[in-house]
């Protein structure tokens, strides 16, 4: 189901009419696709940051209390300090329509003893029904033991979505945990130090000992 936010046209462009109308509570947007002509509008900025919680949200936009259009966020310009969200690029989509999106990845059962399991990406790339962007895509590597990858082509899809990308691409790889290192006592430590230490004496002595090259 989308998000519906109702929206109001913007006649003022710019950075300072984008500033005022940030003053407002308000998101500045633009709207285009599907050969339209771009429309400037302003979206309330609480309701937007709710929607935007999860990825590629499906927004439905309701103009001036008449037309309602169907919408993915294209590009989103945040506040690095405040994460608010400053401008809006949003796209049109029909139902039915089919789009290109990369969907985050979640692993299931990644808790191993011995092991380390290693996600080699963290979305994947598909392509779905606009109505039906899964929020993220379980990996469930249960089954999977020290040695073990699991690729693009072996994932549980939503209904309808194919991949975009290459079926033999590495998704999760299950490795051993790198053992630690060794404590190393202090009387051999000290032992490898006084060994250097009369190596480097030495040098100097044979050294010296060498006739010198003609």
């Amino acid at each position: 189901m989308a998000d519906i936010i109702k929206a109001t046209t913007r006649t003022e462009f710019g950075k300072g009419a984008a500033r005022r109308t940030r003053r407002d509570g308000k998101v500045p947007a633009v709207l285009y696709g599907h050969g339209t002509d771009p429309v400037h509008i302003a979206l309330p900025g609480h309701e937007v940051l709710l929607a935007l919680r999860v990825a590629n949200a499906l927004l439905e936009i309701e103009i001036d209390g008449k037309d309602t259009q169907l919408a993915l966020p294209k590009q989103i310009q945040r506040n690095p300090i405040r994460g608010s969200i400053e401008h809006l690029d949003l796209i049109i989509v029909r139902r039915g329509e089919k789009v290109h999106v990369d969907v985050p990845l979640e692993l299931k059962d990644k808790e191993r003893s011995g092991a380390v399991v290693l996600l080699d990406m963290q979305a994947l790339a598909i392509e779905v029904e606009a109505t039906n962007i899964p929020n993220h895509i379980v990996v469930d590597v249960t089954a999977l033991e020290v040695g073990d990858s699991l690729t693009a082509g072996e994932l549980e899809l939503p209904e309808g979505a194919v991949l975009t990308i290459d079926p033999d691409t590495t998704i999760v790889t299950v490795s051993t945990v790198a053992a630690e290192p060794e404590p190393v006592a202090e009387g051999e430590e000290a032992a490898e130090g006084e060994g250097g230490e009369a190596a480097a004496a030495e040098a100097p002595a044979a050294a010296a000992e060498e006739p010198a090259a003609e």
